[in-house]
């Protein structure tokens, strides 16, 4: 049995950071909408160029709250939860450019992840491109 992670625990994974982004996203700038209707007009008209940017902020906050976990713990809490995390391909600790790159691709183009699906790695084209393995929590990665 291989100790790459499958498509179920890496979708779900990556649904519960999603999901969690979004709540907090969605907290803050409802506080920031708030906060601006009462300080006036300016600041209201800031508050909607920042609401009207959702969809596109959205995807920059996921990338840096993966790479940030990533970088620091080796997994998002949600990979915690399904137990797995990201390794180089040789197994050590994935570096800054490397999280970055996967998590910018993972956050703008999640379609790319489908690739794990006929690798025999497991490795979606974001963890191909960044030099990376998404492995069950306590899997060793042997080169070959």
């Amino acid at each position: 049995m291989s100790g790459y992670a499958g498509l179920v625990s890496r979708t779900l994974a990556y649904l519960i950071d999603t999901l969690t982004v979004a709540v907090l996203a969605a907290a803050g700038a409802t506080a920031f909408g708030l906060v601006a209707s009462v300080v006036g007009h300016e600041a209201r008209e800031l508050a909607r160029l920042i609401l009207s940017s959702y969809l596109v902020v959205l995807p920059a906050l996921l990338a840096v709250y993966c790479a940030l976990f990533w970088v620091l713990a080796g997994r998002t809490p949600g990979m915690a939860v399904v137990g797995v995390r990201v390794v180089r391909a040789d197994g050590g600790p994935v570096r800054w450019l490397a999280a970055l790159v996967r998590a910018l691709l993972l956050a703008y183009f999640p379609v790319g992840a489908l690739w794990l699906i006929v690798d025999r790695r497991h490795q979606g084209l974001p963890d191909k491109i960044a030099m990376t393995a998404v492995v069950r929590e306590g899997a060793v990665i042997r080169e070959g």
